[in-house]
């Protein structure tokens, strides 16, 4: 071949220029969905979590002894129920989550009692969230609850929630092995 005649033609690197955009293009969309499966995993833990602690808290046994509650013990017959619900969301508002981390404090999980709230449930969040945790629930031998996650995380005003379900059957806690996603990576 002449000297003059090495080279790409124009068209040829025209396509070339075309094949990597094409490919960067899925790249960032790979990406992308990546860091949003990344993010909802916070709140698929912690609803894992929650849905744990609740059978774990039906599963204990409170004794009425002498009109005090109390773990264990023989005077009264024992009472198995889930948690009574929590009286808190914890941020207070999905604002606080709103494209957001946030940092609850300690206080906001330990409201209620032995028998309701986060304080019998025993779960937290420790690190920064990006979710609004709840907790409600029907209590006695045939209860219910459901765990949620509310999140706002690209701050666009839609949210996404997660949802997990238990229930007792004849006294057996149940948890329901799928969470119900609601727009999961808005």
């Amino acid at each position: 071949m002449s000297r003059g005649r090495r080279g790409f033609s124009l068209v040829e690197l025209m396509i070339v220029v075309a094949i990597i955009g094409v490919l960067s293009t899925l790249a960032i969309q790979g990406v992308r969905r990546y860091v949003a499966n990344a993010k909802t995993a916070e709140a698929r833990g912690a609803l894992g979590g929650m849905a744990r602690l609740a059978v774990m808290a039906y599963e204990r046994e409170l004794v009425d002894v002498g009109g005090v509650l109390a773990v264990g013990g023989t005077q009264s017959g024992p009472s198995k129920s889930f948690c009574g619900s929590a009286s808190n969301t914890v941020p207070a508002t999905i604002t606080s989550v709103r494209a957001l981390k946030y940092q609850s404090a300690p206080a906001e999980w330990i409201t209620g009692d032995i028998r309701t709230g986060w304080r019998c449930l025993r779960f937290n969040v420790s690190s920064p969230q990006s979710y609004l945790y709840n907790y409600v629930a029907t209590t006695g031998i045939d209860g219910a609850f459901t765990a949620s996650a509310q999140g706002d995380l690209n701050g666009d005003g839609v949210t996404s929630l997660f949802e997990i379900v238990g229930k007792a059957d004849q006294a057996v806690p149940r948890i329901s092995p799928l969470l119900k996603e609601t727009n999961p990576d808005e």
